[in-house]
């Protein structure tokens, strides 16, 4: 593509040399630069592309779009001064592959919990509406049912637009997208065309990353803010910051709501393991999911599809049909009636909200133990509140490692028990190797009795000291109650 053709839009304050050259690809990283490419320059949090100019030019850039041009000009490159270079990316990359998001349905999922759940079930229920569709997750990506790798919540911006591109040359019609606040913080959302917008609700999380709550849901909102007034905005109405969400967006403004009346209600009339019967807008349906949490995530699903030209019936019959998100509260029996959860949950809201769960259907004289542990280099201060709740809500709490990064297990185990009361202490057992924690747990459980491992669900490693071990919480959990 023309260069002047992929500055279009791009507010430009300077322009040294030619912009009549054909660009071959774009980079942001200087590693991946071939011949006859863009490389961009961003400062970022830890690194910034500025210092590695001469890098991309010996591998081949022939323009170089920068905050700050250099001092030593190469008379063979053409360089290109603008204000922000992250924004100045987004709109290349929209231009590089023909603006693919405004060729395809895009639905961006925000919030602290269900992005992942919920962009699942909308992939897997368009799908059973026949139609064709891709999804960017957490989990994976997909173009119909091909998976590709997925490496961040959100994708950098050129690898959204190019995976948007293919799934329009596969036909998709639909695409359904994580954003998390990392990405709409770091501009890898900037540019992008959507037809709406969810949020889920919001608790405490990042805060590693964010400083303070209040710059966390702004970044949150800020989402919201951006939708045209040809998309919608659909939050749930349960959460206390939704209504707050809404405010300054342009979009058609709707919710969803298990407690009060909405555009969408949701009523659980019935739990259990295998599934639950749940009442839509007054209609009757046995969904495969389970929990007051996965009522909300329907019921978001249900809100989306209501937007487009879809047949009730064929909707409803599609809800029903929908199988659990892997990792998501995914669970096994053996032959003792010995029942093993899995579920993702890593934030104290999120681990509320399964062991609840789990109490409500399990009867009283059975047991929940609870294995839990928290990932290293992240926001603290929720280590101890998600060792409160395992202990004021499970009958037996094992503590044991995450994913503990560059961090020592012992040093999170040690912060998550350090507020804990006597009482809640003496339900604990501390085991640092989740594999021998998820063992014990085995043997502790009699007939009837729940394991939850909590945290890791999908992934199928542990992160310690910048290595990602094989590890996998199902596997080892059914090695422990003997199902083979």
């Amino acid at each position: 593509m023309k260069l002047q053709d992929l500055l279009y839009r791009v507010k430009t304050l300077k322009l040294i040399g030619l912009s009549n050259i054909q660009i071959a690809s774009i980079h942001f990283d200087s590693r991946k630069v071939k011949k006859n490419g863009m490389f961009i320059a961003i400062k970022g949090i830890s690194t910034d592309g500025h210092n590695y100019i001469e890098t991309a030019i010996r591998k081949g850039a022939k323009v170089i779009l920068v905050e700050t041009i250099p001092v030593n000009i190469n008379d063979n490159i053409t360089y290109i001064k603008v204000v922000d270079s992250n924004k100045a990316l987004s709109v290349i990359a929209a231009n590089f592959y023909n603006n693919p998001s405004k060729r395809i349905k895009l639905i961006g999922v925000t919030g602290t919990n269900g992005k992942t759940t919920i962009v699942s079930l909308l992939h897997q229920l368009f799908g059973l509406l026949n139609k064709k569709v891709g999804m960017l997750s957490t989990i994976e990506n997909k173009i119909v049912e091909n998976v590709i790798e997925s490496t961040h919540t959100t994708p950098d911006i050129l690898q959204i637009n190019l995976l948007l591109n293919q799934m329009i040359d596969m036909g998709c019609e639909y695409c359904f997208m994580e954003v998390s606040s990392h990405a709409i913080h770091q501009g890898r959302v900037n540019g992008l065309h959507f037809n709406g917008g969810v949020f889920t609700n919001i608790t405490r999380d990042h805060l590693d990353y964010h400083h303070t709550f209040s710059k966390y849901l702004n970044v949150k909102k800020s989402f919201l803010d951006s939708l045209s007034k040809q998309a919608f905005a659909l939050v749930n109405k349960d959460d206390k910051y939704a209504l707050k969400m809404l405010e300054g967006t342009k979009a058609k403004k709707l919710t969803y709501s298990l407690k009060s009346l909405s555009d969408y209600t949701c009523k659980v009339l019935e739990n259990q393991f295998q599934g639950m019967l749940v009442q839509i807008n007054k209609i009757d349906i046995w969904v495969k999911l389970v929990g007051k949490f996965n009522a909300y995530n329907i019921l978001a699903v249900y809100g989306v599809v209501k937007q487009f030209d879809f047949l009730e019936e064929d909707i409803l019959k599609a809800l029903s049909l929908l199988n659990s998100v892997n990792g998501r509260f995914e669970f096994v029996r053996n032959k003792d009636a010995v029942t093993g959860v899995v579920d993702y949950a890593h934030t104290d809201d999120a681990l509320k909200n399964v062991i609840e769960v789990i109490n409500e259907i399990k009867k009283d004289n059975e047991d929940l133990i609870t294995i839990i542990g928290c990932g290293g280099d992240r926001d603290k201060s929720k280590r101890s509140l998600m060792a409160k709740i395992a202990c004021d809500l499970s009958s037996q709490v094992i503590i044991t490692a995450d994913n503990p990064r560059s961090e020592h297990p012992d040093d999170i185990i040690q912060d998550m028990i350090s507020k804990l009361n006597f009482i809640q202490k003496k339900k604990v057992l501390i085991i640092t190797d989740r594999k021998q924690a998820i063992m014990t747990a085995g043997r502790l459980a009699n007939k009837n009795d729940i394991i939850l491992v909590a945290g890791k669900g999908h992934e199928k490693f542990q992160e310690i000291k910048g290595k990602k071990i094989p590890f996998n919480d199902m596997a080892e959990l059914k090695k422990s109650i003997n199902i083979i």
